[in-house]
């Protein structure tokens, strides 16, 4: 069958058009499809892989209007030749906010209960909606769809976007504005090439570190700012001699404080006083389970100093690869004009599902229905912690997000990591995180929730005591 032989995992919750969208994406991006190889027909490959032609067909629409493939009069789907979009590698997993979660594991390496960062609850997708959306997406006019699309992206969702961010985040902003880009990492990319972004760049200490090697990779000098209880040092940032800083202050990444009004007023300040940039990437910011919503450092910004960061990652799908970003009113149009030479990344049909989708409350509704949801995670993950590890263990980082960090007192997490995968369990180390990873404790584990259930996390926290204390009851 041309070779294509997936693993396609019915009781992962990712649905089996995803899936198959990314095996033959990932094929034709290694090479081991060619250009011009024939994809077997929709009838073929449902029959081969025993799933239905619809699932078949929705896969081979999207390969289509990403430009992967396309259909040539009685010869069927054909392979097209792949370039790299604007400097990215495409298919990589990463760490961090607004990232692709790792890739699915099967066979023998998978654990029963994977605490893993960046997954999120693919079984309360509302699959039959999205189909509903992308379907009437594909019965538009087919020559903007299937096309390259709006270079700065579908101006009816650039102007969704703006509405729900004045709504969610008190960011009052213009359609004009806003950029879609396929996520943050090419966000921060495309920023790099073609704004006048300082050469010197503050970033937090520890922080995403997807974003550190974008901008590495794009010749800034990194310089790392320590992380307060209350978030970024500021006087750091002060003394630091940059011209611009990356953070993440609703949510900061990994240690999960958040920047206080009186921070983020000398921020603004400085960046003002210096004529620096402020990255603000928003990450999680939807999930917040103690206290008010906190506005956006960007509804704070009266001097046109920030460019904010967002994507539909984790409140939506992490397979949409669809980000944004906000530019000062006063560098968009010349961002624009350099942007012409560049392609939009996002595909237009995944754009214009989008925009049915959020235009018609779907987007609102399912956040809302996603923050209960998590809430009951992140309480029931709490509650195990507490009854089963106790105070040997201390929690870091545990008022919004989908993930925590645990200091198990006077203890190893290289040692700590496989002792649970011994009991089916997978946790990890955040060392990564850190500028120099040494410099994290060794103590540090960190566990993600969004893609587990309560009872799940119930018996993964059970689990964890065992492989860790034994038998002994929590103190």
């Amino acid at each position: 069958m041309s070779g294509l032989s997936p693993l396609l995992d019915r009781e992962s919750g990712i649905p089996v058009y995803l899936q198959l969208y990314a095996y033959i994406r990932q094929q034709i991006e290694s090479g081991k499809l060619a250009f011009d190889d024939k994809l077997p027909s929709i009838r073929e490959l449902s029959s081969y892989l025993h799933v239905s032609k619809n699932t078949v067909e929705i896969a081979y629409q999207q390969l289509v209007a990403e430009g992967y493939v396309h259909s040539k009069p009685r010869s069927g789907l054909r392979v097209l030749r792949v370039e790299p979009v604007m400097g990215e590698k495409s298919g990589v997993p990463v760490r961090g906010p607004s990232a692709t979660a790792p890739k699915m594991t099967s066979g023998k390496n998978a654990a029963e209960i994977d605490f893993r960062y960046g997954d999120v609850a693919l079984e309360k997708f509302p699959l039959a909606v999205w189909k509903k959306c992308m379907s009437d997406a594909l019965g538009g006019d087919l020559r903007q769809i299937l096309g390259y699309g709006d270079l700065q992206g579908n101006p009816e969702l650039r102007y969704e976007i703006a509405r729900y961010l004045y709504a969610s985040r008190g960011i009052y902003c213009s359609p004009e504005q806003i950029f879609l880009a396929g996520g943050t990492q090419q966000a921060i990319g495309l920023l790099c090439q073609l704004l006048p972004l300082a050469k010197r760049v503050a970033i937090e200490d520890p922080g995403y570190d997807g974003v550190r090697t974008v901008l590495v990779n794009h010749d800034r000098d990194i310089i790392p700012i320590p992380i307060e209880a209350d978030g970024l040092n500021v006087e750091a940032v002060q003394r630091s001699g940059a011209g611009a800083v990356y953070l993440t202050p609703s949510h900061q990444f990994p240690i999960g404080g958040i920047l206080p009004v009186h921070k983020r007023a000398r921020l603004l300040q400085w960046a003002a006083d210096e004529d620096a940039m402020i990255l603000e990437d928003d990450y999680d910011s939807e999930f917040r389970y103690q206290g008010q919503p906190i506005p956006a450092l960007k509804a704070m910004d009266s001097r046109d100093r920030v460019v904010y960061l967002g994507t539909f990652s984790k409140s939506f799908l992490p397979a949409m690869r669809l980000g944004y970003f906000v530019l000062p009113e006063r560098l968009a149009g010349d961002f624009l004009t350099r942007l012409e030479p560049y392609s939009q990344s996002v595909s237009p049909l995944l754009q214009q599902a989008m925009l049915m989708f959020m235009k018609e409350g779907h987007f609102e509704r399912h956040v809302r229905k996603m923050r209960k949801l998590y809430q009951g995670r992140h309480r029931a993950l709490l509650n195990a912690v507490h009854r089963h590890l106790g105070s040997r263990v201390g929690i870091i980082g545990h008022k919004a997000g989908l993930h925590l960090l645990l200091d198990i007192h006077g203890r190893d997490s290289s040692e700590l990591i496989a002792l649970a995968a011994r009991r089916g369990v997978n946790v990890y180390s955040p060392r990564s995180y850190w500028c120099e990873p040494e410099s994290c404790p060794r103590s540090f584990v960190m566990l993600g929730f969004g893609g587990l259930s309560e009872g799940a996390i119930e018996e993964g926290i059970l689990r964890l005591r065992q492989s860790w204390f034994g038998h002994e009851s929590a103190t």
